[in-house]
């Protein structure tokens, strides 16, 4: 188990390296300055140039990825161009927001997907098969931008029982808060969970062909004990791989959601973090859903090991 943990740590380590050296390159070779944009079209070149010198953008590429990820490894992000406040700040403050919208999405996604992948696997080739895949396949074609906007047409235009945008606050009213998360979590769960459902299904029937699935209903479990307590579990490596991918997509995506409910997630700062240039901030934002992506894949690494331990032995 320890050799099985070392190497997915060593990979781990790696990979978040070569994310950050991708990351630091492409957004060093992006065309423009960012000193210019800040003071303007009309600037002097001694005033853009001095600014530069004050943000540190006249050293030479190798000294200021240095000293981004050796404060990336003290926790020091440097300060945004733009809103002049440290970046750990801002990050924390809009990572309030998306993570929990993120995993509000998530736990739908899980429940919706492992609900309807289980229910047409168990009625495969009859009428709940077919039709539960036909409303997943729906659901992939659907952008969540554009469902997103039907959303709020009917439950926020129409039928008024949710703000059409915004974010109160976790401070005032926590419920009111988490209610105007659920239609943007909703829009992020649809796609996602019809991706997750038709790859459970595909697993789940693969499972139901093994022989211990055969012995299980011989000693008299019913079908649904079966489904849930030997099948599913043996069905869960593809799964899980899917999902730790999902997550990272769910991060991703409220770029696009967040600007259509109008809610001050990281996003949203990325977006406009963008629109300004303020690339500081743009390059730790991406550095951290990167690192996200990894963690989550690290995590899903060892959970193939706690479901399978035929996995852990293969790699010893």
């Amino acid at each position: 188990m320890s050799l099985f943990l070392f190497k997915r740590f060593l990979t781990f380590i790696a990979t978040l390296a070569g994310a950050s050296v991708l990351i630091f390159v492409v957004l060093e070779i992006l065309p423009g300055n960012a000193a210019q944009m800040l003071m303007g079209p009309d600037a002097s070149p001694d005033a853009v140039a001095a600014l530069s010198s004050k943000l540190g953008l006249d050293q030479p590429a190798l000294t200021r990825y240095g000293q981004w990820v050796w404060g990336l490894l003290q926790g020091d992000l440097g300060n945004s161009y733009v809103y002049s406040t440290p970046v750990l700040e801002l990050v924390l403050e809009r990572l309030a927001l998306t993570v929990p919208l993120a995993l509000m999405a998530m736990v739908l996604t899980t429940a919706l997907a492992l609900s309807a992948g289980l229910y047409a696997a168990s009625h495969h080739n009859r009428a709940g098969d077919v039709g539960m895949m036909s409303l997943a396949q729906v659901g992939i074609a659907i952008p969540n931008f554009w469902f997103a906007i039907l959303l709020i047409l009917l439950f926020s235009v129409h039928l008024q029982w949710f703000s059409a945008g915004g974010f109160p606050g976790w401070e005032d009213d926590p419920l009111e808060a988490l209610k105007s998360l659920l239609l943007p979590a909703v829009s992020l769960a649809v796609v996602q969970a019809a991706i997750l459902a038709r790859i459970t299904r595909s697993a789940v029937l693969e499972v139901m062909r093994e022989d211990f699935v055969r012995t299980a209903r011989a000693k008299g479990l019913s079908r649904r004990a079966t489904l849930w307590g030997h099948v599913l579990r043996n069905a869960l490596i593809p799964v899980i791989t899917v999902m730790g991918l999902q997550f990272a997509n769910l991060l991703a995506g409220t770029i696009v959601v967040e600007n259509v409910f109008f809610l001050p997630g990281l996003g949203r700062l990325i977006f406009q973090s963008i629109a300004n240039r303020d690339l500081i901030v743009v390059r730790n934002c991406v550095m951290l859903l990167a690192s996200l992506v990894v963690v989550v894949n690290f995590v899903v690494d060892l959970l193939y090991a706690v479901i399978d331990p035929r996995v852990k032995a293969s790699d010893i």
